[in-house]
């Protein structure tokens, strides 16, 4: 289990491509009973442990994932994510460099559960939701690009959809257009750093993940690097 951060009422993992967050039709162990257990055997607790899921991340992707360790904290922290206090930062990898450097991205996002996918829509329609995103481009390497992604709205796919529709999809996603998958089966998008209020404490909680060991995401470790310092 890789915990990047823990107290008593919350516990942070940095999330591996291929692991589920909770349970679904594949019946794979999903990583909130995982921690659960981790969390009985670490502390020797006898009985239930809880350990509450606040928000989701697709399976091929990897990077931050936030729990609450008792229920009070759940609550609130479903409040903030509803209300937009949580400062979300993804990284992300494209075949493409986008046209534009920076750009905030907005549009309607209807989500097909029968195909598991989402599709964007410039106007609104019939159960769609809206959704807004803005970039950044970092740098490349010889034939990939780095962008850097702020949510403003939490929507199933809206980073996947909303970059393959200027042209940008994620490396590895062949569901979002994509040309070749990654061998691993992950797609090159991470959940890279998370900024809220605490629940209870009411300090702040700035959270980075670091970079997976492969070779891809390390050859864009300086350019990261760069940019922050800058």
């Amino acid at each position: 289990m890789d915990v990047i951060y823990e107290d008593n009422h919350i516990i942070i993992v940095n999330k591996a491509p291929g692991e589920i967050v909770q349970g679904d039709k594949t019946g794979d162990i999903p990583l909130v009973d995982s921690l659960k257990e981790w969390i009985k055997e670490k502390y020797s607790k006898p009985g239930n442990v809880f350990c509450g899921l606040v928000h989701r991340l697709d399976r091929p992707v990897g990077g931050i994932v936030v729990f609450a360790k008792t229920s009070k904290a759940l609550a609130r922290m479903n409040e903030m994510f509803r209300l937009g206090k949580v400062e979300k930062t993804y990284l992300a990898i494209t075949r493409n460099r986008p046209v534009k450097d920076t750009l905030r991205l907005t549009g309607y996002l209807t989500s097909v559960e029968k195909t598991n996918k989402s599709y964007i829509s410039p106007s609104p329609r019939d159960g769609a939701k809206e959704a807004a995103l803005s970039y950044c481009y970092l740098g490349s390497s010889d034939r990939y690009h780095l962008l850097e992604v702020r949510l403003e709205t939490g929507r199933k796919h809206q980073i996947r959809v909303q970059l393959a529709s200027i042209g940008c999809p994620v490396k590895g996603d062949l569901k979002y257009g994509d040309k070749r998958s990654n061998p691993d089966g992950s797609i090159s998008l991470r959940a890279h750093r998370i900024k809220f209020e605490h629940p209870v404490s009411g300090k702040t909680v700035d959270v980075t993940a670091p970079l997976p060991s492969d070779p891809l995401w390390q050859a864009f470790a300086t350019v990261l690097d760069k940019n922050h310092e800058d």
